[in-house]
């Protein structure tokens, strides 16, 4: 606060008095913030050094705003994971990692990521949204990787920290949309298969998955033809095809999977999440499948064409994992 000796003793109380308002009303919300519990998102590196599969000299990301209003990010080269925690005192210990969508060539971070993140965080769930790379050959070695490893390391990162964020190490679940479900998808069921360096053999499974309209085949017949080629390239082999499509990946330890997806979906065909949960039930693997009549594709939280809200659904089924 500043006196000015050229002003009167009224004035110089008035200013005052300002002050003292002003200091009044930032520690009142300092007090209502720290009683709510309200936390800063923190922003962590995926990886602490050098980022394995990366190119040189990446450039910049790109990051514009979509019809929403939301955050689009593209040319991801430095992947990191966003944390959001729970209000004090409410953490139930279990963790969700958020996959965005976006075709494989850009990420919808606010709406299938930071919003989604909030709600779960509300609930008492730490979730941390993922900012993965993209497959790029500009950006890196070996692109159909280079999503995957994300992953991983991010369970990873999750996992070994676990105790700092008072987690349940066998409560870590991942979730994706769209592409981010194929991603998602792809770390529930490739798993065994590592693709980052894990000498300290941190299992790499999810405890369970939510799958938000999911790209999940790479067949003619069901693949998103966008994500197929941003993963894998215009004319991707019958080993490679058999290999990322999900649903011919499931095995008995496939995690527990919730699934959502709207019949009239002309981007990803609802096929998609029918054919996984079909894979999973002759797996004898648990999981629950909703599907909306209307909703399109990439509704986020909220299908406005129905009053049910994919969110409750979800509320309940996780409380067996949770």
């Amino acid at each position: 606060m500043h006196i000015h000796k050229g002003r009167s003793v009224k004035a110089n109380l008035s200013i005052l008095a300002a002050e003292v308002y002003r200091m009044k009303i930032f520690f009142l919300l300092l007090l209502t913030l720290m009683v709510a519990g309200v936390q800063a998102q923190q922003v962590i590196p995926l990886y602490p050094g050098i980022i394995p599969n990366a190119k040189a000299n990446a450039g910049k990301e790109r990051v514009v705003t979509g019809d929403d209003g939301g955050a689009r990010i593209s040319k991801v080269s430095e992947p990191t994971l966003t944390v959001y925690l729970p209000p004090s005192g409410k953490s139930n210990g279990a963790a969700v990692i958020v996959c965005p969508g976006g075709g494989y060539a850009r990420l919808a971070i606010k709406k299938e990521g930071d919003d989604v993140a909030q709600q779960l965080s509300e609930w008492g769930i730490t979730a941390f949204v993922l900012k993965y790379r993209l497959p790029d050959d500009t950006l890196m070695q070996d692109k159909e990787i280079g999503p995957l490893q994300d992953a991983q390391r991010a369970i990873q990162l999750v996992r070994e920290r676990a105790t700092e964020w008072k987690l349940n190490k066998n409560k870590v679940g991942i979730m994706g949309f769209s592409a981010g479900g194929h991603l998602a998808g792809s770390l529930g069921t490739h798993y065994k298969n590592a693709v980052i360096s894990n000498t300290s053999g941190i299992n790499l499974r999810p405890d369970f998955m939510v799958l938000m309209y999911p790209v999940v085949s790479m067949t003619d017949s069901l693949a998103h033809m966008g994500s197929r080629t941003n993963l894998l390239g215009p004319s991707p082999s019958k080993k490679k095809i058999t290999e990322y499509s999900n649903e011919m990946q499931v095995t008995r330890r496939t995690p527990p999977t919730f699934l959502v997806h709207a019949k009239d979906d002309k981007t990803v065909k609802v096929q998609n999440s029918v054919a996984f949960f079909d894979a999973l039930q002759k797996k004898k693997v648990p999981a629950e499948i909703h599907l909306y009549e209307k909703g399109g594709h990439g509704f986020g939280l909220n299908n406005s064409t129905s009053p049910d809200k994919w969110m409750d659904w979800l509320k309940v089924w996780l409380q067996q994992y949770i």
